[in-house]
């Protein structure tokens, strides 16, 4: 019940702040109409971390092509990369990538000024914020960290902006 209660909550999140959600179960019935529009003589990838479900999802979709699925590892808390390699599969007249799942998140690509235009709400109220290049850390006057206190921001959402920002305070200079 409570799982159920944190899903449809996050699910109102995102849609809220402008993104598709659609929320199924493996082995529903209904996913493939519902998932029809985004595939249709379109090319897709299927990212995310290993052991999410993207190769289940994908047999769901297409049942014959019996693509190999793991568990999560107990000890690692996370999936074993079951998918060894990106395959190409059509689908609703199109094609779908399957991927090799990943377990963590590269950030060498992006500066501390640029992440806050990768979350969607912080970048919508950011020109809020006192001051113009606000970091949403401990400036006073900062918008994001308002809206976060009102709940407007998830917490999670702003836990994982700090987060990320760390690591990129914390990586190596490039040469």
């Amino acid at each position: 019940e409570k799982d159920l209660q944190q899903a449809v909550s996050a699910t109102d999140y995102y849609r809220g702040i402008g993104y598709d959600v659609i929320g199924t179960f493996i082995g529903d019935s209904e996913l493939f109409p519902l998932l029809q529009p985004y595939l249709e003589e379109k090319t897709t990838v299927l990212a995310g971390q290993s052991g999410v479900g993207k190769s289940t999802l994908l047999n769901t979709l297409i049942p014959e092509l019996s693509l190999k699925t793991g568990e999560i590892s107990e000890a690692l808390g996370r999936g074993r990369h079951t998918t060894r390699h990106v395959e190409l599969l059509e689908l609703a007249g199109g094609l779908v990538a399957d991927t090799p799942g990943f377990s963590s998140l590269d950030f060498d690509h992006i500066e501390k000024e640029e992440l806050r235009d990768y979350f969607v709400e912080m970048e919508n109220v950011a020109n809020e914020c006192k001051f113009r290049g606000c970091l949403h850390l401990k400036e006073p006057g900062c918008a994001v960290k308002q809206k976060v206190e009102t709940g407007d921001i998830l917490q999670s959402r702003y836990n994982n902006y700090l987060q990320f920002l760390q690591e990129i305070t914390d990586r190596k200079p490039r040469y």
